[in-house]
């Protein structure tokens, strides 16, 4: 059941003398990942295929990721009247495809789905709190808030059905581990390179993953601050059975900190070679 609707977001209280140019690029690509969450729900419902429970759940979460891209695409086409979301996540849809006739977890069981779904929910909640944070934007830090609170929702649905299929499948801290780690790799495959072509892109410029990765993380590490990444660390912690809060949790934050700016660095240094023209560059 949504907890919010996105008519009822204060959508007269923009201000576009307020929107920061480097956040928009991000919430039109996110615009699109998020509203691709029912092709996941049917992901998850075949390797679940034989749990109802597991499988309402997938429908009521799809239904509030929709809205989630909904409302980012909502924002992001005050903030840029000339760009249209309908047809940029077409673009996205024809482009991006999952197996949603899958009917056992490409993680290699349904605890490591579900530790993996624990990871997407632990960094898009952190990734929102970030946004939320940096904007000035009254509506965008809303829209942000709202969803950061649903992600945070989210990894507790996921987390409460992994342990009980792990009490089942019994996998090892460091099986555990593995699938968090991959996981969290993931987060710079085509999925978000993607979705910053089809949204920021034009048609006539091919897709290239280097250049879009570069585009979207080069500026989406750029807000992060260390309590974030703190918070999030805590989460990933609890996920694979470890204390989240602790000397090794501090002790891996302050190194995943680290990783991050030499990356954003990295990324920016990148974008900076590659950017397509007409897009704001980072800072």
């Amino acid at each position: 059941m949504k907890h919010w609707r996105v008519d009822q977001l204060s959508w007269d209280l923009f201000d576009a003398a307020k929107v920061d140019p480097e956040i928009v690029p991000l919430v039109k690509a996110a615009a699109m990942v998020e509203r691709n969450g029912d092709d996941y729900a049917l992901y998850l419902k075949g390797v679940f295929h034989d749990d109802p429970d597991f499988r309402r759940a997938a429908e009521n979460w799809a239904e509030e990721e929709i809205q989630h891209g909904d409302a980012l695409g909502r924002w992001a086409s005050l903030a840029d009247p000339g760009w249209d979301y309908a047809a940029a996540f077409a673009r996205y849809r024809a482009g991006y495809k999952i197996d949603t006739s899958a009917d056992a977890s490409i993680r290699g069981s349904r605890t490591g789905e579900l530790i993996a779904r624990c990871m997407v929910e632990t960094g898009t909640s952190s990734y929102y709190t970030a946004l939320a944070e940096a904007t000035e934007e009254p509506v965008l830090r809303q829209v942000c808030k709202q969803i950061a609170a649903d992600e945070y929702r989210h990894f507790k649905l996921f987390y409460d059905h992994m342990k009980r299929y792990l009490a089942r499948e019994d996998l090892s801290f460091l099986q555990r581990l593995r699938v968090a780690a991959g996981r969290i790799g993931e987060t710079e495959d085509d999925e978000l390179a993607f979705a910053f072509h089809c949204a920021n892109e034009p048609l006539s410029m091919a897709y290239d993953h280097t250049r879009c990765s570069a585009g979207y993380m080069g500026r989406a590490m750029g807000f992060y601050r260390y309590r974030h990444i703190e918070r999030s660390m805590g989460m990933v912690f609890k996920a694979v059975g470890l204390e989240p809060r602790g000397r090794l949790s501090g002790i891996a934050a302050r190194g995943a900190w680290r990783l991050l700016c030499w990356r954003r660095d990295r990324f920016r240094e990148a974008m900076m070679r590659l950017e397509a023209p007409g897009l704001p560059l980072a800072a």
